[in-house]
């Protein structure tokens, strides 16, 4: 199938690890231009020069999604350099799972705002594409009660209120609005392989939950990212695409 993203021009914010690199990734093999950022400017810059190996235009810059004024320059700044805006992607979270009053605050300025400011900012450049898609990635920690029901939990649940709302809002101008809740993913140098090493019995009683017997891997999250943040999707909003191996059982109505 082909997706249609070919030309188009894609913001991942967290586009240098785990999910959010594949994401990354995926687009630019798709033939779409895409802009990433990340807290490590010399890791985006190397990312974004293999991304170009792909053909398409790419560009990486340092940017603390916390921080609204950098952020806002950064949309700017990436429209002018690919030429516009047709997907936007709010991947980065500060994954913020202590019961403090710090954690709270980092995860509602990074998840929430981060993500409100995101949207804001690309919605003019959002307006003249006739692709406009936003994609906001949650958790199934959003859909049900487990080890991060804190901050990290609560706002993934915001994020597919606020998904939602986006969607109705903007459909009579033709931008969509969906959300991708990830399962438990694995990855080298991620949370899970961190848990694995330092917290094994959370580790294995994680594991032991998913009835296929493993975590997802990014590129099974990319791929489905790529699906409906793509014109192959064209009337696919309002949506949250949980891809988490059968992972949680609340059925989703």
């Amino acid at each position: 199938m082909d997706l249609g993203l070919k030309g188009l021009k894609a913001l991942v914010t967290g586009g240098t690890k785990g999910i959010g690199l594949k994401i990354a990734e995926t687009l630019a093999a798709e033939g779409a231009d895409v802009a990433i950022c990340s807290r490590n400017a010399e890791e985006a810059k190397d990312v974004a020069a293999k991304l170009s190996a792909s053909g398409v235009t790419a560009v990486g810059s340092q940017v603390d999604v916390s921080d609204g004024a950098a952020l806002t320059r950064w949309v700017a700044d990436s429209a002018e350099a690919l030429g516009g805006i047709d997907i936007v992607v709010a991947n980065v979270s500060a994954l913020a799972v202590g019961a403090d009053e710090e954690s709270w605050r980092k995860g509602f300025e990074t998840d929430i705002m981060g993500t409100v400011r995101l949207v804001d900012a690309t919605m003019p450049y959002l307006e003249k594409s006739a692709a406009g898609s936003i994609v906001t990635i949650s958790s199934v920690s959003g859909r049900e009660i487990d080890f991060a029901s804190g901050p990290y939990g609560a706002f993934k649940a915001a994020l597919i209120h606020y998904t939602q709302g986006l969607a109705y809002n903007l459909a009579p101008k033709n931008i969509r609005a969906n959300t991708v809740s990830p399962g438990n993913t694995y990855f080298a140098g991620g949370v899970w392989e961190n848990i694995e090493k330092n917290l094994p019995d959370l580790f294995s009683a994680s594991l032991a939950l998913n009835p296929t017997g493993r975590m997802a891997k990014p590129q099974e999250i990319a791929n489905a990212v790529a699906f409906i943040a793509s014109p192959a999707a064209s009337f696919t909003t309002g949506t949250n695409l949980v891809v988490d191996g059968a992972l949680t059982r609340g059925v989703q109505f």
